[in-house]
C-alpha cells in the first residue's frame, strides 16, 4: 500500500438520524457545521436522512411514503419546461 494517502484528522463525530432522532458516535473525518452536546461533551454533528435504525431493510417495517404528493411537487417544479 502507498504511504501517506489516508487522512490523519480522525475525531469523534455524532451522526443523527433525522427521521427518528437516533444519535450515534463514531470516528470520522467528515466536516460538520453543526454541533451537539452528549454527556457534557460537544461533538460535530452530521445529519442523516436515514440510517440502520430507520431503514426498512434493517427494521423490518415499511414506511408509507406520500408518492402522490411527491409526484405533484415534481410536476409543479418542472412545469415551466414543458413545450
Amino acid at each position: 500500500m502507498r504511504k501517506d494517502i489516508h487522512p490523519e484528522d480522525y475525531r469523534m463525530v455524532a451522526f443523527k438520524d433525522m427521521s427518528n432522532e437516533d444519535v450515534f458516535l463514531t470516528r470520522s473525518t467528515a466536516s460538520a457545521r453543526d454541533t451537539i452536546e452528549i454527556d457534557g461533551v460537544e461533538y460535530p454533528l452530521i445529519k442523516l436522512e436515514i440510517s440502520a435504525t430507520s431503514h426498512p431493510f434493517y427494521t423490518g417495517k415499511m414506511k408509507l411514503v406520500d408518492t402522490a404528493g411527491r409526484i405533484d411537487k415534481f410536476k409543479n417544479k418542472y412545469k415551466k419546461f414543458q413545450k
